[in-house]
């Protein structure tokens, strides 16, 4: 079985030795190990100030009741390892695949290239259901056999359809919610309660275009690089920690629509990329950024 470990904790001496030993002395490999330490603000680089992250990637190898054993005693040591090191610490199992639900307004392109990913297996979610103030996408998530909610807004119903989606949730079990080009601003008490399990895609424009048409606004302005943020979503609009970005170069030859067309497939790629590593364990939210150890 592959696990993966995720540690945050003040620096110090002896953490990659302790738990690299643990894992050798309960039968785990270290299939790939990240680290990185940050100093605490004003200082260097030395052990004992700042705080340090790290994920391991692990397989067991035993089998049967052996296995059982070691990942007791390893259970056991992490617990310790939690006290000692004063450490926030998970462990799960590297081939489980979030339920996650996918708000949606009008524009699909982000949607579409999510199913595929996941139709395809190289997105390690599951499509718990799709959630949509509009019907547009209705006909798709019923040829894909996934539930559809509408869920219109106005502001006299904006409260209640939150409320009904933190109940989608608990029904489904969904641990990520993806708003992939969903068109809506959500409470900052839902965003409070759910910090760290929902991800945001928006354009790279902002703060300068907001609104409506930005890529029109952009070639008004002659942009030459176009791109895409994709974030944790927090009460303070699309400045949540970013997970991934992504650019591409344009030029005066570009009109408005190629503009459009060419920043929906940035903003897919991107969101989908960050789904990724997020259902993956590569990110750590460390405070208003992040730490993301790529693969």
């Amino acid at each position: 079985m592959n696990i993966i470990i995720k540690i945050t904790c003040p620096d110090r001496m002896g953490i990659v030795s302790a738990l690299s030993t643990a894992l050798a002395a309960h039968g785990y490999n270290i299939i790939e190990s990240s680290q990185f330490h940050e100093p605490a603000p004003g200082t260097a680089r030395r052990a004992g100030e700042g705080r340090f992250f790290m994920r391991v990637d692990c397989v067991q190898t035993a089998d049967g009741a052996g296995a059982e054993t070691n990942a007791a005693g390893l259970a056991a040591f992490l617990d310790g390892f939690r006290s000692e090191f004063d450490a926030q610490v998970s462990v799960d199992d590297k081939d489980r695949v979030i339920p996650a639900i996918v708000m949606v307004s009008k524009f699909d392109h982000c949607l579409q290239d999510i199913w595929y990913r996941v139709r395809t297996n190289t997105l390690p979610i599951r499509m718990a259901a799709i959630v949509s103030n509009h019907t547009d996408s209705q006909a798709d998530a019923a040829r894909w056999g996934v539930d559809f909610h509408h869920l219109p807004v106005t502001p006299g119903t904006k409260a209640e359809q939150e409320a009904r989606l933190e109940a989608i949730m608990a029904e489904t079990g969904a641990e990520l919610v993806v708003l992939a080009r969903y068109m809506q601003i959500l409470s900052d008490g839902f965003s409070s309660r759910h910090f760290g399990r929902v991800i945001n895609i928006h354009h790279s424009f902002l703060p300068a275009f907001k609104g409506a048409k930005p890529y029109h606004r952009a070639w008004d302005r002659g942009v030459k690089h176009i791109g895409a943020t994709a974030h944790y979503v927090t009460p303070d609009l699309d400045e949540g920690p970013i997970i991934e970005q992504g650019t591409e170069r344009v030029s005066h030859t570009s009109d408005p629509d190629d503009l459009v067309m060419r920043g929906r497939d940035v903003e897919a790629r991107v969101l989908s990329r960050a789904i990724r590593l997020h259902a993956e364990g590569r990110v750590f939210i460390n405070g208003s950024r992040t730490v993301v150890f790529e693969p």
